[in-house]
C-alpha cells in the first residue's frame, strides 16, 4: 500500500471517511509519512466501542507508514466539549482525570503499540495565561462566525457557558501546538468535530502559514437506532476491568444482522472481498459472519489469549462444554447464608447495570436462574446447592458459585 491514494481509497471503501477539508492537498501530503492525531478528553477511565472507529482508522494509517498520535485532553477535560450536547458535562477533579488518562492510554497502546506517541494538552494549556490566550488565539476568531456552527447553535436554546464556548478555541490551539511541536498536520475526528477541526486549520494558517488537514468519520449508530458504543446494560468498554473479554465478544456476536457487513469493514482488518462474502450470508449462515466479527474484534481489543478464553466461555454457555470455562462469579458462604439477592448478583456479574435494571429485566421475563424465569429479582439465591447459572436474555450467562477461597473456584 502506498502512503496516499491507495490508503484514502481503502479508507473510503471501508466506510471511514465522512468529510475531508482538502482531499487533493491531503493526498499530495500523504505521498510522504504524515503525523496524524486523534484526541480524547479524559471523561472516563476507558474508551468504548464508540471510539473504536477512530482507533481502527489510525491502525490503517500506521500500517501505511504514517505516524499516529494520541492527544489526551488533560486540560480540556476540565471544560468539556459542548458539541451537540444538550447539557454541560460534569467537571472532574485532577485525581479523577489522571486516573482516566492512564486507562485511556492503555486502550490506545493495545491497538497501536507501546511506542505510539501520547501527549497531554495540559503541557501547553496548563501554563497559558488568559491574556496571552486572548492575544495569540482569541483575536483570530469571529464570534459571529462561531455562532453559525451547528455544534454551538444547537446549544443556544439551552445553557451554554462561556467556559464551554471557549472549548473550540482550545481545540484549535491544540492542533497548532501539535503541528509546531511534533510536525502533526492531520487531525482525525468524528463528524461532530468538523467545526473544531476547521478552526484549528484556520488558526494554523493565520498564525504561522501552516498547511493543515482534517478528516472526519461518520457518526455511527446501529441499524436499530442505538448510539454506537452503548448496549442495554451501558457502555461497551474496551478495558477488561470495565467489561470482560467475554462480554465484549458477546456484544459483537449479537449485533443486528443489518450491521454485520458494515462492522466487519470498520472493526476488523479482513480483506474487503472476505467482508463482502461474509456480509452476503443469509439466515442462520450469517451467524458465521457474526462469530468472525466477534473473534476479530476481541483479538484486536484483548489479544489471542483473551479471545481463546471468551470462545471457551461461549462454548460452555451455549454448546455444553465444561462449565468451568463459563464466566464465573464467586460469593462466600456467609454472604449466601445472609440472603444475597438475584438483583445484587446480576449487577456484580455484569448482567445488569443496576439493581433497578435487574428488576426491569425480571419484569420483562429476561432474568433466569438455571433456565427458570425469575419473576422477582429481589428474591434471595436458593440455598439448596452451591452452583447456579444466572442468565440475562438468551445469550448472557454467568455461573454463580459459593467458595470460601478464590482458588476453590475452577
Amino acid at each position: 500500500m502506498t502512503h496516499s491514494s491507495d490508503l484514502l481509497q481503502l479508507l473510503q471503501e471501508r466506510g471511514f471517511i465522512h468529510q475531508c477539508t482538502d482531499a487533493t492537498g491531503l493526498r499530495h501530503a500523504m505521498a510522504r509519512p504524515v503525523t496524524a492525531y486523534l484526541g480524547f478528553d479524559a471523561t472516563a477511565d476507558s474508551l468504548h466501542v464508540g471510539h473504536l472507529q477512530g482507533l481502527m482508522l489510525m491502525r490503517w494509517l500506521q500500517r501505511a507508514g504514517h505516524r499516529p498520535m494520541l492527544l489526551i485532553g488533560g486540560a480540556t477535560t476540565r471544560i468539556g466539549d459542548p458539541s451537540f450536547r444538550d447539557t454541560s458535562r460534569p467537571l472532574l477533579d485532577t485525581a479523577a482525570i489522571d486516573a482516566n488518562i492512564a486507562g485511556i492510554k492503555g486502550a490506545f497502546t493495545r491497538y497501536l503499540g507501546p511506542d505510539v506517541s501520547v501527549v497531554d494538552n495540559a503541557e501547553w494549556l496548563g501554563g497559558l495565561g488568559y491574556l496571552d490566550f486572548l492575544g495569540q488565539v482569541g483575536r483570530h476568531f469571529s464570534v459571529n462566525r462561531m455562532l453559525t456552527f451547528d455544534a454551538i447553535r444547537s446549544r443556544l436554546e439551552h445553557s451554554l457557558s462561556f467556559l464551554e464556548f471557549g472549548y473550540t478555541l482550545l481545540q484549535a490551539y491544540d492542533f497548532v501546538e501539535l503541528a509546531r511541536r511534533h510536525g502533526c498536520t492531520l487531525q482525525i475526528g468524528g463528524a461532530d468535530q468538523w467545526a473544531n477541526i476547521i478552526n484549528g486549520i484556520d488558526l494554523g494558517r493565520r498564525q504561522s502559514g501552516l498547511d493543515l488537514y482534517g478528516l472526519t468519520m461518520p457518526l455511527l449508530a446501529t441499524n436499530d437506532g442505538k448510539k454506537m458504543g452503548k448496549s442495554a446494560d451501558g457502555a461497551v468498554w474496551l478495558n477488561a476491568d470495565r467489561l470482560s473479554p467475554y462480554g465484549f465478544w458477546q456484544f459483537w456476536r449479537n449485533v443486528d444482522d443489518r450491521d454485520v457487513e458494515r462492522f466487519l469493514a470498520l472493526f476488523t482488518e479482513l480483506p474487503m472481498d472476505e467482508v463482502r462474502r461474509l456480509g452476503a450470508l443469509q439466515g442462520a449462515a450469517l451467524n458465521e459472519a457474526k462469530i468472525v466479527l466477534a473473534d476479530e474484534a476481541t483479538r484486536l481489543a484483548h489479544g489471542q489469549d483473551a479471545l481463546d478464553a471468551a470462545q471457551r466461555a461461549a462454548a460452555a454457555a451455549f454448546g455444553g462444554a465444561d462449565r468451568c470455562d463459563m464466566p464465573t462469579h464467586a460469593i462466600d458462604a456467609a454472604r449466601h447464608s445472609a440472603g444475597v439477592t438475584l438483583a445484587e448478583l446480576a449487577v456484580e456479574a455484569g448482567l445488569a447495570a443496576s439493581r433497578g435494571a435487574a428488576r426491569r429485566l425480571a419484569a420483562g421475563g429476561g432474568l433466569r436462574l438455571d433456565s427458570v424465569t425469575v419473576a422477582d429479582a429481589d428474591q434471595p439465591l436458593a440455598s439448596d446447592r452451591a452452583e447456579w447459572v444466572l442468565s440475562a436474555g438468551r445469550k448472557q450467562h454467568v455461573r454463580i458459585v459459593i467458595a470460601t477461597e478464590a482458588q476453590e473456584v475452577c
